[in-house]
């Protein structure tokens, strides 16, 4: 979608999950807009600060010495009331009295959904992809998500040292609500002997046999990666079992919030200001709702209204009729990204397993 408004003044938000490389993401955001005699005004915990009008005007100075630190300095918290019909509007009108001409947004997909309700109430929008989780599907990647890897590889080369001590086997439990990338993308670089997501079915009893094979053949430590979208408690009793069945002591470890916290990656400072740059010239060039993504090697923009599209088709929520309003065309490419996406989980799920021996 194409405004021809005249951008003069842009709001900022980040919301849902706070992700390592905001910061990063909001200093582009202020310093491309200054450069562009764009005011920026910071609205602080999401869109329940929108709603209050809870705003600080930003300086190009308040992009200064932010690029390195972790969470977000505009704060972040989820609003029930935006959620409804009353609530958008309300954000809208909000938006209009403080005299926004336009406003980039920094979160998941159930950030860009509140962004999508703004545009179409008149409000031109921006979302930059910003969650450790990497489940936004219209993106190659995620904010946060290098960074929050890192962290677990950190974390978890340090618990295998006890495991090896011990000769015991470490369930590792990492982030990632329904979406198993963290865990499958730790677990190679970790060696763990085995990655348990919610993508595909588990056989523990084929886990194991494995374990008890390798044992006899010299094994002294064992990591398992399981993902929390399997839900509470998964680990724990994934543990009690292995335990169970091969008398080799066994513990749980959830690595939790650490993962979202800390200085962000090389990777992540650099997709994040790459994209708030680009979310600023994206406003400039009369996107009114889109959002910023990574393919491959460039940064472009798809419409907000595709990427909520394609979340639901990932997710089995798109109703019959709603695909039979998608074109062939939109359709097939939909299916095509999808399908890249969980062949390439299908990939590292096969290296896992054959690097474990």
């Amino acid at each position: 979608m194409r405004s021809d408004v005249k951008i003069k003044r842009i709001g900022v938000l980040t919301s849902g999950g706070d992700a390592p490389g905001m910061n990063a993401a909001l200093r582009a955001v202020i310093r491309t807009a200054h450069r562009k005699k764009i005011e920026v005004v910071g609205i602080l915990n999401g869109y329940s600060g929108l709603l209050e009008g809870n705003t600080k005007v930003l300086s190009k100075r308040d992009g200064s010495y932010i690029i390195n630190r972790g969470g977000t300095i505009l704060y972040t918290a989820r609003s029930e009331v935006f959620k409804t019909p009353e609530g958008v509007k309300q954000g809208a009108e909000m938006c209009r009295k403080l005299e926004l001409d336009g406003l980039i947004v920094l979160g998941g997909d159930g950030t860009f959904r509140g962004a999508y309700d703004l545009a179409n109430e008149g409000i031109p929008c921006v979302g930059i992809p910003c969650t450790i989780d990497n489940d936004v599907c219209c993106t190659d990647k995620t904010i946060g998500f290098d960074t929050a890897m890192n962290t677990v590889v950190e974390l978890a080369d340090k618990i295998r040292d006890t495991g090896e001590s011990h000769s015991r086997c470490i369930i590792i439990e990492v982030m990632g609500r329904k979406a198993g990338d963290i865990a499958l993308h730790t677990a190679v670089a970790i060696g763990a002997t085995c990655a348990v997501v919610p993508e595909y079915p588990f056989d523990r009893d084929e886990l194991v046999n494995k374990i008890i094979n390798s044992r006899a053949g010299g094994k002294k430590n064992f990591l398992i990666v399981v993902a929390e979208g399997l839900g509470k408690d998964y680990g724990i009793e994934l543990a009690k079992y292995i335990e169970e069945k091969t008398n080799i002591e066994s513990r749980f470890s959830c690595f939790g919030y650490t993962q979202r916290g800390g200085s962000p990656s090389l990777s992540d400072r650099v997709l994040a200001s790459t994209m708030g740059c680009a979310a600023v010239y994206a406003l400039l060039d009369g996107c009114v709702g889109d959002v910023v993504v990574s393919k491959g090697s460039s940064i472009e923009t798809v419409e907000m209204k595709y990427a909520i599209q394609l979340e639901r088709l990932a997710k089995g929520k798109m109703t019959e009729a709603e695909k039979s309003e998608l074109s062939p065309g939109t359709f097939y490419e939909m299916s095509k990204t999808l399908a890249d996406r969980m062949a390439y989980k299908s990939y590292l799920k096969g290296v896992i397993e054959k690097l474990s021996l």
